[in-house]
Formats: C-alpha cells, sequence, structure tokens
C-alpha cells in the first residue's frame, strides 16, 4: 500500500460528498438500493440516514467523517484487496477505515448476501 503522508493526506482531506454519488451509481447500476447503501453505511459508521444527508450537507471530509463515526466492531472482519491493497495491512487507520467502507460498497456491487456484508454470519 501507497503509505506515504501525501497519499493519507489526500484521502483524509476527500469530501464524503464528492465520493458518494460514485458509491450509490455504482451499487444502482449493479442492480442494489440506495436503501441497501445505506444499511451497509450504518452498520459500518452508526449513521443513519438523517445524519448521513447532514454529513453530505456540510461536505465533510472522511477525517471528519470517520472521527464522528461510531465503527462497527466486528470492522476488522473486512478483509480482502481493494483497490489492489489488502484491506488488513494498510497501516493509517483512516485509510484503512476508508478502504472498509470501499470493500463494503464493491461487495454491494458485486450482489453479495447483506448478512455476508454485515458480517452477520
Amino acid at each position: 500500500m501507497n503509505n506515504s503522508d501525501s497519499h493519507n493526506q489526500r484521502i483524509a482531506k476527500m469530501t464524503f460528498a464528492s465520493v458518494y454519488p460514485l458509491y450509490l451509481s455504482k451499487v444502482e447500476k449493479k442492480g442494489r438500493t440506495k436503501k441497501e447503501l445505506h444499511q451497509v453505511i450504518e452498520w459500518l459508521t452508526g449513521y443513519d440516514n438523517k445524519k448521513l444527508q447532514e454529513l453530505i450537507k456540510e461536505n465533510v471530509t472522511f477525517e471528519t467523517f470517520f472521527q464522528h463515526a461510531s465503527l462497527n466492531p466486528k470492522a476488522y472482519l473486512i478483509t480482502g484487496v481493494i483497490c489492489g491493497y489488502r484491506v488488513e495491512e494498510i497501516d493509517n487507520p483512516l485509510t484503512r477505515k476508508v478502504r472498509y467502507f470501499d470493500k463494503l460498497v464493491d461487495e454491494l456491487a458485486k450482489g453479495r448476501k447483506m448478512e455476508k456484508i454485515l458480517r452477520s454470519s
């Protein structure tokens, strides 16, 4: 993983509002719904739909987005490759959380069952 400070800072300063439409488009193109995406987001971060909309409107960075999130205790079970890197091997905590998010969106778009995405079984 590119562990340079500049790479990690670029991710930290990226706004959630700029990436959210891309996540939504990705899952909808594959036949999944906005409701399912929000279910995944709530599972990972604890943010309900109302709070999510506030964060989008406020144009928060990923750094702020994850500072205030209540990361799911089962998030460590999110493993595998995303963007060419093993999620579990990412050293920077914020970058790892963003890649957790990317991995969950990817699993949703690939048609994985929701109980598997949410690490229920």
